[in-house]
C-alpha cells in the first residue's frame, strides 16, 4: 500500500484557489500599511487619540534614529516618513532567521478639518513618537429662531378675506 501524505480538503481539492486567495490577502494587506505577508514592506503601528481639546498620533518606531523621520501637517493630511537602517554586523550566510523589518516607511492619516496643523508638535522617548495636533474652538453651528412681528393668526386674515369679497 502506497503512503500519500496527508492533507486537509481545502489543501488537496481547492489547492489553485488556495494559492489565488493567499494572493489576494498579500496583495490587500501589502497595501494597507499592515506588515506585508511577503515581507517587502513596513509601515509602523499607529494609534489615534482624539480628545475635546486635541488630536495625539502616537507612533512606535523603535530603531530609528528621530533625524530618519520627516513629519508633515499639510491641510487635513498627517504624513510621517522615515527609515529603520538595517544593521551590517553579520553577513548573510550568517543569518538563521531574520524577522525585524528595516527600510523606508511611509504613513499618511487623514486628520479632521478641526485641527490646527500649524501648532502640532511632536516628541520622542524611548521609540515611541507622538504627535501633538491641537483642535481650534471655532463656533459650532448656532440656530436661530425667526421671530414674526405684526403678523395676524390666519384665521382672522381668512375672515378679512371674506369680508373684502362680500364689499
Amino acid at each position: 500500500m502506497a503512503l500519500t501524505p496527508w492533507g486537509t480538503v481545502w489543501d488537496t481539492r481547492f489547492p489553485s484557489l488556495r494559492e489565488e486567495m493567499d494572493r489576494v490577502f498579500e496583495d490587500f494587506f501589502g497595501d494597507t500599511g499592515f506588515a506585508s505577508l511577503r515581507g517587502t514592506n513596513w509601515a509602523p503601528p499607529v494609534d489615534i487619540v482624539d480628545t475635546e481639546n486635541e488630536i495625539t498620533v502616537i507612533v512606535d518606531i523603535p530603531a530609528i534614529d528621530p533625524e530618519d523621520v520627516t513629519v508633515t501637517v499639510l491641510g487635513d493630511t498627517l504624513t510621517i516618513e522615515g527609515e529603520r537602517k538595517q544593521e551590517r554586523e553579520f553577513n548573510e550566510q550568517d543569518y538563521y532567521r531574520s524577522e525585524r523589518m528595516h527600510g523606508s516607511f511611509s504613513r499618511t492619516i487623514s486628520l479632521p478639518d478641526t485641527v490646527v496643523g500649524d501648532m502640532a508638535s511632536a516628541s520622542y522617548k524611548n521609540g515611541v513618537l507622538k504627535i501633538k495636533l491641537p483642535k481650534s474652538h471655532k463656533e459650532a453651528a448656532k440656530e436661530i429662531k425667526i421671530s414674526v412681528e405684526n403678523a395676524k393668526p390666519a384665521k382672522i386674515v381668512a375672515q378679512m378675506v371674506k369680508q373684502r369679497r362680500k364689499q
